[in-house]
């Protein structure tokens, strides 16, 4: 049988992290929390963190860093 953990902040259920061999899978509830339904973590930790932290501020807080800019080719 999965072992599952809910996921709550502040009182308000916002899904549940179920316990995989490779990490921990995110099933959301709230349609907030889509952005990770379904994305798989190495700790519980994670997964709580990352779920509040979209819960209360609707974005993570570290973003994805743009990409570099292509190197300039000069044509002799």
């Amino acid at each position: 049988m999965l072992q599952s953990h809910i996921i709550e902040v502040d009182g308000a259920f916002l899904g549940a992290a179920v316990r995989l061999d490779v990490g921990y899978r995110f099933i959301a509830t709230d349609m907030r929390l889509d952005d990770l339904d379904g994305t798989i973590w190495p700790t519980l930790g994670q997964v709580k963190r990352l779920a509040r932290q979209l819960y209360l501020t609707g974005r993570f807080a570290d973003p994805v860093p743009a990409a570099a800019p292509p190197a300039q080719v000069r044509a002799f």
